[in-house]
């Protein structure tokens, strides 16, 4: 998946520099602790640094000049000196389930074993159906499906965004809409990082920037920084932008699904980051007790 988002960066690169060439575009293939650790749980061993640290690593040493991440993947504060330059355009956001046979959700058996390691789609599965028996999944798209074929699992939660970028839309799948299965917060969008102050990138960099999905991602992490989200804290965002305007969900969860907390924020898509504060304020009000329990 990551060499298929920074390929999408390099395409977009050439498409708008055509003096460039692939072979001036060097992409430098990083693997992270969270590619290789695939048998504990992230928040026990780091959370989502786990997925960027070799890579900032590598930004901060001058090893590369870009770093290409899933947003979802990316923690709110980020190291001193590197910031986030560009979202490019957002693929598919939602969630969909992965059974043998497309079910849907509601049409799974009682007591059904979906796997995930995600504690969000975890707790919006145990609100939704209680009666599932939800355990941690993880691997990449490839592996889940291997391990439903074992049956390991009646059923799995994976990202659209993923299963596009990777041409698999053919497996059965039944899509989670965001009205009753919010996504992750920068979910579906490949973000680019780089040092702050590189003035030998600026211009490509702003190529790469697409401004509906650049102000949806700081609406959604704006609310995302005030809840001092966490992989121990099941948190869903979601921000649509239509020309100037912008609509932002949130949703916190006991991570049981024994309770769930929502908001929204309608207003100009310039405010952005000012909307995103103040929902993230609101849902801090509403659902303090399970963010101190669970920091």
């Amino acid at each position: 998946m990551a060499l298929v988002q920074a390929n999408e960066v390099r395409d977009r690169l050439l498409a708008a520099f055509p003096v460039l060439t692939e072979r001036g575009i060097a992409i430098d293939v990083i693997k992270t602790s969270g590619d290789r650790i695939q048998d504990r749980n992230l928040a026990d061993i780091g959370g989502k640094g786990l997925f960027t640290k070799e890579i900032e690593d590598a930004l901060l040493d001058d090893r590369i000049d870009l770093a290409v991440h899933s947003l979802k993947d990316m923690p709110t504060v980020l190291p001193p000196g590197l910031v986030l330059a560009a979202a490019l355009p957002r693929e598919d956001p939602r969630d969909v389930l992965l059974t043998a046979d497309g079910r849907a959700l509601a049409d799974l058996p009682q007591k059904a074993v979906v796997g995930t390691s995600s504690l969000r789609r975890r707790a919006q599965l145990l609100y939704r159906r209680p009666d599932l028996a939800v355990i941690d999944f993880r691997g990449n798209v490839e592996t889940r499906i291997t391990k439903l074929e074992n049956g390991l699992a009646d059923a799995t939660v994976l990202a659209r965004a993923g299963l596009n970028r990777l041409g698999r839309t053919d497996i059965a799948c039944a899509t989670l809409e965001p009205d009753d299965f919010l996504p992750a917060v920068g979910q579906g969008i490949v973000a680019v990082e780089w040092r702050d102050e590189a003035p030998s990138v600026v211009e490509f960099v702003a190529a790469l920037v697409d401004a509906p999905t650049q102000w949806c991602a700081d609406a959604e992490r704006a609310m995302l920084f005030e809840l001092d989200g966490s992989c121990r804290t099941p948190i869903a965002g979601y921000a649509i932008c239509t020309a100037q305007d912008i609509w932002l969900r949130g949703l916190v969860l006991d991570p049981d699904g024994s309770a769930a907390f929502a908001g929204e924020r309608r207003g100009l898509a310039v405010d952005a980051h000012r909307l995103g504060t103040d929902l993230g304020h609101e849902l801090l009000a509403a659902s303090g007790h399970i963010l101190v329990e669970f920091r």
